[in-house]
């Protein structure tokens, strides 16, 4: 495995139950700031996997994108989004659009595709009156401290996502392909090991498996790298799951995870990778200006619930392969 490049790293403070923060003096010009300490950050993104700088001033889009820019110069273009988001430039979005009363619980961005983001990129240009913390997770850490048992059966079977597209809940078709041309969709689906299927509505149902513990392409650890618990039903809050299983049927639900084999996942399980997470949080409530780095393989993040505005904006950079991660199971196009 190559290692980061050798830089001296930023004076990062670290603190238990927080990921570790940066104040910056960026003297009005936070895309030149950030230009200036790129590999400064990167050197210590790589250290930490997550790094918080406070005090660069960001407050409007214009500014943001900038320094998103200064920080990457691959932002990628979002494909099989699970929420709708706000594009306001190429690569630049919104937070995911989701009740706020409602968690977003930890997941690594894009985990269910087979090209995402290794690096993600946070800017808080309003933070909430209460909570909407984007927390973090050392991937490592949470792997370790999952029972052998769990982490075996999905080592050996991996994870499978299944969807089912409507205009009411989560990212619709032409949401999350650009298109809701079906031979488009089809075409797409088939070079990415989707398995589609259109259903007598017209509505479309995807099938996809995958690796649910990757290797860092830099530092070789083994990381617990997906979006199980997140996208599970029994994540999802009793009343809205019951309405939702009413509504769609229980094998129609917006989206659901499963073992690789297709076994149903109990809510036990769930419940156990859930609160891992919560027992390896970091959390640093948002201040207006902030802006978060977090390597998206080796760390996962979540959206808290909060009260008031809250705007987020977000790039997804540096994108990877998941064939250059050394997954743990074979992807099978279909």
């Amino acid at each position: 495995m190559s290692s980061p490049p050798s830089v001296t790293l930023l004076d990062v403070a670290l603190r238990p139950g927080r990921p570790p923060m940066l104040l910056a003096e960026p003297h009005g010009d936070p895309a030149h700031w950030a230009a200036r300490h790129r590999e400064a950050l990167r050197a210590t993104l790589a250290e930490h996997g997550a790094v918080l700088v406070r005090g660069l001033g960001l407050h409007d889009t214009a500014g943001t994108t900038a320094t998103f820019k200064a920080l990457s110069t691959d932002l990628m273009v979002e494909t099989e989004s699970f929420a709708p988001r706000q594009r306001y430039e190429t690569g630049v979005y919104s937070s995911s659009k989701w009740p706020q009363n409602q968690p977003m619980c930890m997941h690594h961005e894009l985990s269910y595709t087979l090209e995402f983001p290794s690096l993600m990129l946070f800017a808080c240009l309003r933070a909430p009156a209460d909570g909407g913390a984007t927390a973090v997770a050392d991937a490592t850490t949470v792997l370790d401290a999952l029972p052998r048992k769990v982490v075996k059966r999905f080592d050996r079977q991996g994870w499978l996502l299944t969807r089912t597209y409507n205009d009411e809940i989560g990212a619709s078709v032409a949401e999350a392909f650009g298109t809701d041309d079906r031979d488009t969709v089809e075409r797409y689906c088939r070079a990415n090991a989707i398995d589609v299927r259109w259903q007598p509505d017209g509505t479309l149902h995807t099938r996809q498996r995958r690796s649910a513990v990757v290797r860092h392409p830099l530092s070789g650890r083994r990381c617990w790298f997906n979006q199980i618990a997140f996208l599970n039903e029994w994540t999802i809050a009793p009343e809205i799951r019951e309405y939702l299983v009413d509504t769609y049927g229980a094998d129609g639900l917006p989206f659901n995870t499963r073992y690789g084999n297709g076994d149903p996942i109990d809510a036990d399980v769930i419940e156990l990778l859930n609160t891992v997470y919560q027992h390896h949080t970091a959390r640093e409530p948002w201040q207006d200006g902030d802006l978060l780095l977090v390597d998206n393989i080796r760390t996962a993040h979540s959206r808290e619930p909060f009260e008031g505005a809250r705007e987020v904006l977000v790039a997804m950079a540096d994108p990877i392969r998941l064939a250059d991660c050394s997954p743990s199971i074979e992807v099978i196009l279909p």
